[in-house]
């Protein structure tokens, strides 16, 4: 029988570089240049960042989640989910460590689906951290949901014509190409008729309209792309894992996903925890330390518990895909993990904001990025509530209807049953009465 919560030491001695290595080198880099580390790097912060990224590749944590005929150490989903608990504590870490989203899930599908010419152009620079990608799926009138895209590509010789509108298209005003998921036969169901395209983002036609900010951002910081593909032409060449395969790419992209969402959302969560914590310690009202009042103490056993949880959920779920290599037998509990993430995060920065008083909302503090950070969450990779009706039919799988008008665990019957099942002990009870 196999049961252990220890990290394995030579592991352990890895991540406590890594700690060390954040806290002091990176974290810094967020100050200094907040939002821009999907920014192609100038003459200045290379000099700073390519260093750093050769520390992580000397320590042979770059690009773990990749195997390592593609410069990575093939680490697996468990060390890569206690990697990104640190990680997730900083904006740049996931870029120095080579383990940045949208990347990660972008390279893992060029890894599994692309041709080798296609791994030489794209995934090659992508892995080396020269460039960035974007994953431009969602539409203005259909969100998340596939099944109303518009967009759509067109035979034409030996190319295809993309015509349509992508919205959200996250980092693409600095990304060098897009993977374009798009209608490539409307005559059949929306599973079987959407293809993936690589597509370069000074291809013709390619236009951002504009760029979405979040809440606070000012209009010159969106990363959240509009984008109008007019008339696109790409060759044959730039089909991605073929025809009509697009949901099947789709999944395996999004299921390592929304986990890697959620490993560094641990981080995120516990970094907030820290401060709340800190914050009751050092702060004295009505004649005492905050962290002697009951409401400030239920915050912080509230906090502990929904984050511990949460860990281990995350934690078991990254074991099963190691274990299964199969994405779509963890399907339900990848969805659980999307499902509990942005209220983790959500009520543990709010609580931590409320600890910190007046300060606690300014732009001094980072409670109230974290909390739009956690409405994020709560829509990227699909909304919560999609989540939520795949956990229920995933979960209903495992259960039947009663067979009779009565539950199975109707008391009356049942009780029957253990009287007729133990009759003759019964009997003699009553006879010795």
């Amino acid at each position: 029988m196999a049961w252990d919560f220890d990290t394995d030491p030579q592991f352990q001695e890895l991540l406590d570089w890594a700690d060390d290595f954040v806290r002091d080198e990176v974290e810094p880099l967020d100050l200094i240049w907040p939002h821009l580390q999907f920014t192609p790097l100038d003459d200045t912060r290379r000099a700073v960042v390519d260093p750093l990224k050769e520390r992580v590749r000397q320590k042979g944590l770059w690009a773990t989640h990749l195997g390592p005929d593609l410069g990575g150490q093939g680490y697996g989903q468990l060390k890569l989910a206690l990697l990104n608990e640190i990680l997730g504590r900083s904006q740049w870490a996931p870029v120095i460590f080579g383990c940045q989203a949208p990347d990660t899930g972008n390279a893992e599908i060029i890894a599994h689906y692309g041709t080798p010419e296609q791994k030489e152009r794209y995934l090659r620079p992508l892995l080396d951290g020269e460039v960035f990608s974007c994953y431009s799926m969602t539409e203005p009138q259909g969100g998340a949901d596939p099944t109303q895209f518009k967009t759509a590509a067109v035979r034409d010789g030996d190319d295809w014509v993309i015509n349509g509108y992508k919205f959200f298209s996250s980092n693409a005003s600095t990304s060098s190409f897009l993977i374009v998921m798009v209608v490539t036969n409307p005559d059949v169901s929306p599973y079987q008729g959407m293809s993936m395209f690589l597509v370069p983002t000074d291809t013709p036609g390619v236009t951002i309209e504009r760029n979405c900010g979040l809440y606070g951002e000012s209009d010159g910081q969106g990363s959240h792309a509009l984008i109008h593909y007019d008339n696109v032409r790409v060759p044959d060449s730039a089909l991605l894992g073929g025809e009509g395969q697009a949901f099947v790419i789709a999944q395996t992209r999004l299921g390592g996903g929304r986990i890697h969402h959620a490993m560094r959302t641990i981080g995120l969560s516990q970094k907030a925890l820290d401060m709340m914590c800190e914050r009751a310690l050092s702060r004295q009202t009505a004649g005492s330390l905050l962290a002697d009042k009951q409401a400030i103490q239920a915050y912080i056993a509230d906090s502990y518990a929904q984050l511990t949880q949460f860990r281990l959920l995350v934690l078991y779920t990254a074991w099963e895909i190691d274990k299964y290599n199969d994405y779509k037998k963890v399907r339900k509990d990848i969805a659980a993990v999307k499902v509990v993430m942005p209220t983790v995060l959500h009520d543990i920065a709010w609580r931590a904001m409320q600890v910190h008083g007046a300060l606690g909302v300014t732009n001094e503090m980072p409670f109230l990025g974290m909390v739009t950070g956690a409405a994020v969450m709560g829509l990227a990779d699909g909304p919560t509530e999609v989540h939520k009706t795949t956990v229920a039919k995933q979960v209903l799988r495992g259960y039947s209807a009663s067979d009779d008008l009565w539950p199975s665990e109707w008391i009356p019957r049942k009780r029957e049953a253990a009287q007729a099942k133990y009759a003759q002990f019964l009997e003699l009870e009553v006879g010795n009465l």
